[in-house]
């Protein structure tokens, strides 16, 4: 395990924050999510209280009001509501904002649910603004107009629809109108896990996938796994493959460490993209501030992944902090990086 820079080139374009790309994968993550409450790890307040919002609704008989779930990506909103309908004992419909860019789309999916069904909608603040404006009178009165013919004949004919439940979740909660968030009775911001929350997930998944995990190997992937279940099952599969074929097939603290050097994921959880965005913020921008279009055009990202995907961990670690001027590296980022501030041409 000496000489990791042949699996580093190989891997240089792993990224943890994508979707799962192999097939394989996809089914597993389907595998390794919890299906009920008692099952789903972390995020206390909200299972309990949506437990109980759920019990409720089922004793009355009644549908669940509609819940908006926001907060960075990975941490469990689609999860929470796969667990939401199945404690509800109810069909799900899976479908996202982008993909709704007429009213007869969301007119289609809204008829085919029956009386309590779910429907949730990922990436809610990129609905286009017409089906929002259908989307108010199905929220509030389970009903729709939908406009027939154009010109002088056209009218409007109203669908009745059967109560249902929406579940709405952005990352950008601050992109959602006024309007819209208003509708939503049930509200919560879903927080980064800490690292014992997360080494309980990493050995229940790799449980699941028949893993042979040491505890400290668990905790070094909790530590690297920037307070995200999705980025620690990641990096769980991927540390697997190297105990497969570099090692004795048992995920241990070496291999671990190996795998995760390979894969660029330093101890703090920081990868490639992360420390071009310090690098770059310190040594061409002088440590800031900056503007975030700049700091996008620099590092060849689009300035919406940066302040969606990356900024949120480097903020909340203090690496980089946002000013009115724009952002500005922190002493923790120097510190990292080993720049003495105000010497940003110099290693320690």
């Amino acid at each position: 395990m000496s000489d990791v820079s042949g699996n580093r080139a190989m891997d240089e374009q792993f990224n943890l924050r994508k979707e799962i790309t192999l097939a394989g994968d996809a089914d597993l993550e389907k595998q390794l999510r919890p299906l009920s409450f008692s099952d789903f790890k972390g995020q206390t307040r909200i299972t309990d209280n949506l437990s109980v919002f759920v019990t409720a609704a089922l004793q009355r008989g009644e549908a669940l009001d509609h819940v908006l779930l926001h907060g960075p990506p990975g941490l469990g909103k689609t999860t929470l509501a796969t667990i939401i309908s199945n404690e509800l004992k109810v069909k799900l419909k899976v479908t996202s904002g982008p993909v709704l860019d007429k009213p007869g789309d969301l007119a289609g999916l809204l008829t085919s649910l029956d009386e309590g069904d779910v429907l949730f909608i990922d990436e809610i603040h990129r609905l286009h603004p017409v089906v929002e404006e259908y989307l108010y009178s199905a929220m509030e009165d389970y009903q729709i107009d939908i406009m027939i013919d154009k010109g002088p004949g056209a009218r409007s004919v109203q669908l009745k629809l059967n109560p249902f439940t929406l579940i709405g979740a952005t990352t950008r909660s601050g992109l959602l109108t006024s309007p819209l968030r208003a509708r939503f009775g049930i509200k919560f911001h879903l927080e980064y896990y800490d690292t014992h929350i997360l080494k309980g997930i990493v050995k229940r998944s790799a449980s699941i996938m028949n893993v042979s995990i040491d505890e400290n190997a668990a905790a070094e992937i909790a530590s690297r796994s920037r307070g995200t279940p999705r980025i620690a099952n990641a990096l769980l599969r991927r540390v697997r493959d190297f105990a497969q074929v570099k090692g004795s097939g048992r995920v241990d603290l070496d291999i671990t460490r190996y795998g995760l050097e390979a894969l660029n994921i330093d101890k703090h959880g920081l990868d490639e993209m992360d420390n071009r965005i310090l690098r770059t913020i310190i040594e061409k921008f002088k440590g800031g501030p900056v503007g975030l279009n700049n700091v996008a055009t620099a590092v060849g990202e689009e300035s919406g992944t940066i302040e969606e995907v990356y900024e949120p961990f480097l903020i909340k670690e203090v690496y980089i902090k946002r000013t009115p001027r724009g952002r500005e590296a922190t002493e923790t980022a120097y510190r990292h990086l080993g720049f003495v501030k105000g010497r940003e041409d110099t290693l320690f």
